[in-house]
């Protein structure tokens, strides 16, 4: 399967260098905000709580055109040197025009298919299971395990360790680098045990500085060159060179990067129609700057940290809609939800993610909970039911319209709790650590949801 190698590497990196000089503040105050609020007026796009999941291709159409408009105006911002990296509209189609919309990851029998979908696509959606989380050093490997053994994971992103050896890590130091070897091997070595040796093991959570990423690019025990790796960008439409060191490793080493953003609902982006359209030229970014074949795609609430509301689901629809008819690009939409694990809310928060995505056109990246923000707190059984609900809705072939009704049914649901979710149990409180499997307690609740989401006419497997 053709990957085209990155636009223009040596160009880019030379643009990084020469671009015209504007401050951080400059850039987010007197650039990027007013182009945006001058887009939403120009383009009268609106947002329509009513409608989470539109049918509206207009909709989706004004909204590509106004972020091409947007990122062809700002750019991004490289932070190490403070110059924007502009780009002529001839170079952008020329990059999306070569642009892979369907490539391989993983290896063996383990290889696994990632492409663009489509809008109410009947292909299934590819499938990343991540906790997004730090855990406990000594739970790491059946941690890892209960997602690896899932069986709709094309790929697994295993938990982060803030810790090694009892010795808390610190970003960018020697202990960085240790731990991220020690993750990788441990990673290794569990999908091994789980007879999945070939599977896409998505980057390595623990390594967040570019010399810790190089440090476990190994064929043998690390990252292989058919895992995929991430460049993240700084919100909004910013990058370093730090994460552009990455970047050229990546390729040099062979491997599959992808971007990693989240626009800030509530921040520079402001409200929902601002931020779907930062969103958008974050994926224009992903192409030119951080060079990549993916993204990872979560718009998430400035100071709640999830992306189930109503709002942000329509970020997701009406960004992949957009996406879809628009673009070659294979994008990914993850999930953050408000609630953890083993409570009702959480299960109708990935739900809905699963659904509102998949029907518009994503992959699915699941799913972060509790916010992101609390150790141990994230299960395989939340990310199970987003993906199996996805699945669901291609084999009963649903259309936008249904999809809409049936969000806005499982919104009502926990929509009055958003910003005072619970809580919900660890990790270790949910499963078993030796065995590996659910708790009866966690396991009843899951199928119990799964057959009153059944009943109100949510689709599953």
């Amino acid at each position: 399967m053709k990957m085209v190698p990155p636009w223009r590497l040596n160009q880019l990196l030379e643009r990084v260098e020469t671009g015209p000089i504007c401050t951080e503040r400059d850039f987010d105050l007197r650039i990027l905000y007013p182009k945006l609020r001058s887009l939403i007026k120009e383009y009268d796009l609106k947002f329509d709580p009513e409608e989470i999941v539109p049918s509206d291709d207009s909709l989706a159409d004004d909204l590509w055109n106004a972020a091409w408009d947007l990122y062809l105006d700002v750019g991004t911002l490289c932070l190490s040197n403070h110059r924007r990296i502009l780009f002529e509209e001839s170079e952008i189609k020329e990059a999306m025009r070569f642009s892979s919309s369907e490539i391989t990851v993983g290896t063996g029998r383990d290889a696994r298919r990632m492409g663009k979908r489509e809008i109410e696509d009947t292909r299934t959606p590819h499938c990343i299971l991540s906790p997004d989380i730090t855990c406990d050093e000594e739970i790491f490997t059946p941690y890892t395990i209960a997602y690896l053994q899932e069986p709709l994971a094309d790929g697994v992103c295993a938990p982060i360790l803030d810790t090694i050896e009892g010795i808390p890590i610190k970003s960018g130091s020697p202990m960085e680098v240790k731990a991220s070897i020690a993750h990788a091997m441990m990673f290794r070595e569990a999908a091994r045990r789980v007879g999945k040796p070939g599977l896409n093991l998505q980057s390595v959570g623990t390594a967040e500085s570019d010399a810790a990423q190089i440090a476990v690019s190994n064929p043998e025990w690390g990252a292989r060159p058919s895992d995929t790796r991430f460049v993240p960008s700084i919100a909004e439409l910013k990058i370093d060179y730090s994460l552009l060191n990455k970047m050229v490793h990546f390729h040099q080493y062979g491997g599959i990067p992808g971007a990693l953003f989240g626009p800030l609902y509530g921040g520079y982006s402001g409200g929902a129609e601002g931020t779907a359209l930062v969103g958008i030229a974050f994926h224009i970014m992903a192409l030119m700057v951080n060079q990549t074949y993916w993204s990872l795609y979560f718009p998430i609430h400035f100071r709640y940290s999830y992306n189930t509301s109503r709002e942000l689901l329509w970020v997701l629809s009406v960004t992949y809609q957009a996406l879809s008819r628009n673009t070659p690009f294979i994008s990914l939409s993850g999930g953050f939800t408000d609630a953890g694990p083993c409570t009702p809310m959480v299960l109708y928060e990935a739900a809905a993610h699963g659904l509102a995505s998949t029907v518009s056109g994503a992959n699915l990246w699941e799913i972060a909970t509790a916010e992101n923000k609390h150790k141990n707190r994230a299960t395989p059984l939340e990310a199970r039911l987003a993906c199996e609900v996805g699945y669901g809705s291609v084999e009963e072939r649903l259309k936008r319209e249904d999809a809409n009704e049936l969000v806005k049914g499982i919104i009502a649901k926990y929509e009055g709790k958003l910003g005072n979710a619970p809580l919900g149990k660890m990790f270790q409180e949910c499963y078993d650590l030796k065995t590996i499997t659910p708790s009866k307690e966690y396991l009843d609740l899951y199928e119990g949801i799964k057959k009153e989401l059944g009943d109100m006419g949510v689709p599953s497997i």
